[in-house]
């Protein structure tokens, strides 16, 4: 039975409860576009373990059943996120998976976890979005054993990633008011910068940290374009209160700026991220 708790973080909570219904929508096309960065990180927990894993912003669930399934009946896996609706999905994959993985519907930052609760934190892109990451990390850090492994993939920098700002950079004709990324705030590239990391770690009460580039290239169908980027991204954020005109107009515009990554029938692009390590201090 999965533990759910809710959370009060009102803004991220919104954010992710009106994003999270398209990332269920779309969770198979997301689920193999990402599973590269997945096995970077279930990889690296070996095969068996007797451990207690936590899974932070573990969305529909994809690398947390993974997991589960690595670790096999001697071992625990829980992933928590803020998104009701991922939550819900993610419950529903492990029970039809018959995976031994549990969820808390929660934000990492605030939530009470059991001190001392896991040996081993990971997350595949779950945690650039806290609005204070000290003291996230110093709350996965309480709920950390000493000694206990934090393995984490980030995306780097919005220039090392074109693909995933194509299709705001195309649009901006069409759009003009099309809201601009805080480079300084919560977001996919807030962890660009590795002394940042380091910094907001090391203050956070995690040693040894390790940060390492990681290039892996990433999949999706030819098919399946258009409604990637109208559907997730900026875009997808949008498009829902433009008109037809205007919607017809933005594909017609940002899909010939995809070009240089289709390769027949399929879209190929390098994700670059940065694969983090550290131990609890």
């Amino acid at each position: 039975m999965s533990n759910v708790t809710h959370s009060t973080d009102d803004d991220q909570a919104a954010r992710w409860n009106r994003a999270g219904h398209v990332w269920v929508e779309e969770q198979a096309l997301l689920d193999e576009m990402l599973r590269p960065l997945q096995e970077v990180l279930v990889e690296a927990v070996p095969a068996g373990h007797a451990g207690r894993v936590l899974d932070v912003g573990c969305g529909t669930g994809s690398t947390t059943v993974a997991l589960a399934r690595r670790l096999g009946p001697a071992g625990s896996c829980v992933g928590i996120d803020i998104s009701e609706p991922m939550v819900t999905a993610a419950q529903e994959r492990a029970a039809r998976e018959g995976a031994p993985a549990s969820f808390i519907l929660a934000d990492a930052q605030e939530h009470a976890f059991v001190p001392a609760a896991f040996d081993t934190v990971v997350s595949r892109f779950g945690v650039m979005f806290f609005n204070d990451s000290v003291r996230a990390f110093a709350n996965l850090r309480r709920a950390a054993e000493d000694g206990a492994a934090l393995r984490f993939v980030a995306w780097r920098g919005a220039e090392d990633n074109p693909f995933m700002t194509t299709a705001e950079r195309a649009a901006a004709p069409v759009l003009p008011d099309l809201p601009a990324r805080r480079p300084d705030g919560p977001g996919q590239f807030a962890f660009a910068d590795p002394d940042k990391v380091r910094h907001l770690l090391g203050a956070s009460g995690w040693a040894e940290i390790d940060i390492r580039p990681v290039d892996v290239t990433c999949v999706l169908p030819t098919a399946d374009l258009v409604r990637y980027f109208t559907r997730l991204g900026p875009l997808g954020l949008i498009l829902p209160d433009v008109d037809e005109p205007t919607r017809a107009r933005l594909v017609e515009t940002v899909r010939p700026a995809f070009d240089r990554y289709v390769q027949g029938a399929e879209v190929r692009f390098t994700a670059a991220c940065w694969s983090v390590g550290a131990r609890a201090a």
